[in-house]
């Protein structure tokens, strides 16, 4: 695999976690540098540890991932899209709002929940034999990079276009989720 096509891999890993930066980005009230940091810090992270676990965990454990990763990740972007979307339209404007990625372990949440495909690139890559620690590397930072930008571009649409985006971030979230599940159904 040359350093191009995995660039391109790691923009296309990238673009749930780019979606969800979005989001957080929407939600913020007053975005600080390292809340932008800290998001896309934590994607970076998970982008460039799951190609490393699915190539070692190989072939071996394969079918036993593919049977329920994209639930799982359906359930979690589903979930956190609905609540975006209820407390966008239910609750009240006040300018205590956070990114919904405030928290670190709902971070942490979707942060695994958009990187279970690169946890099956991992296994590709080991069938390819190619170097895991550069191409686990260039993912993560190509990931922290467009989640960086992400969350400042959220941030401008949700200051110029106020409730709204908010909405649209929870729906995003949410077609994400649905757009995993069926990328999953198709290919079973």
């Amino acid at each position: 695999m040359s350093v191009y096509e995995l660039l391109l891999t790691a923009i296309g890993l990238s673009m749930d976690a780019f979606a969800v930066s979005i989001a957080d980005g929407i939600q913020a009230k007053r975005l600080k540098i390292s809340s932008a940091l800290k998001i896309a810090i934590v994607f970076g992270v998970f982008q460039a540890l799951m190609p490393i676990i699915g190539f070692y965990a190989g072939t071996m454990f394969r079918d036993l991932i593919a049977a329920f990763d994209h639930w799982i990740a359906f359930g979690l972007l589903v979930f956190i899209g609905g609540k975006m979307l209820y407390e966008s339209i239910f609750k009240k404007d006040d300018d205590t709002k956070q990114p919904c990625s405030s928290s670190t372990k709902l971070l942490i949440v979707m942060a695994i929940a958009t990187s279970i495909d690169a946890l099956a690139v991992g296994v590709s890559l080991a069938m390819l034999k190619v170097n895991i620690w550069l191409s686990a590397g260039i993912i993560g930072i190509v990931t922290f990079i467009i989640c960086f930008a992400g969350v400042f571009i959220g941030a401008k649409c949700g200051r110029i276009f106020k409730k709204g985006p908010e909405i649209a971030g929870g729906i995003i979230l949410i077609i994400i989720g649905i757009k995993i599940l069926i990328e999953h159904l198709l290919t079973e």
